[in-house]
């Protein structure tokens, strides 16, 4: 059973990162666009923990949500790249994803099990957040389709890291498991306060 999701994580991120061959013949502006938007959620250490964490809740969750909670954050982050894109301005977006970087180390962090709806419709909450943050600072030369596009395989990707993460914990056995996926959360949820206080 562990090998299979293996298998199908691989597969999941192979699927994901091939657009990036598609671009590679592409005009400067589509060029440009699709790398910024793939460094992009890689260049802030808030971005990341909270990609990552999202794939860790869907593994901890299991069943549907390894798939559905990471594919929500993903579509609903499509929305609020191009909400960003479009110069439409949204309150609060950097208190959103420093606090997205908190509740989700703190729900990793206490194993929380919430229903798979629920987890989606919080993880779509914080996507808007990040997504909105990456369109609005989508470079002038960049192409909008490109950029989008680079962000979402990148931000796919880590909720790919996060699944590995996780199912690689799951090797450790249940008791080793459990301190290790929870002692990251916390950590997670520390560095979200150090980014939200200034104090990282």
């Amino acid at each position: 059973m562990f090998s299979k999701r293996i298998k199908f994580n691989t597969a999941l991120a192979a699927l994901l990162l091939s657009p990036s061959l598609a671009f590679a013949h592409m005009g400067t502006g589509q060029a440009v666009g699709f790398a910024a938007g793939l460094s992009h959620p890689l260049s802030g250490l808030d971005h990341i923990l909270a990609m990552v964490m999202v794939g860790v809740v869907a593994w901890q969750l299991g069943g549907r949500a390894v798939w559905m909670v990471p594919a929500t954050f993903v579509a609903v982050m499509g929305v609020g790249g191009a909400l960003g894109m479009m110069g439409i301005a949204m309150p609060f977006v950097e208190a959103g994803i420093g606090l997205s970087v908190i509740v989700l180390g703190v729900i990793v962090a206490l194993g929380v099990r919430a229903p798979v709806a629920v987890a989606a419709g919080l993880v779509g909450l914080f996507a808007v957040f990040h997504g909105h943050a990456h369109g609005s600072e989508m470079p002038a030369a960049a192409a909008g389709m490109a950029y989008a596009a680079g962000f979402l395989i990148a931000t796919a990707a880590l909720h790919v890291v996060g699944l590995a993460m996780g199912f690689g914990i799951a090797r450790a056995g249940d008791t080793k498991g459990v301190v290790v996926t929870r002692s990251a959360g916390g950590a997670a949820a520390l560095a979200g306060i150090g980014l939200m206080t200034g104090l990282i």
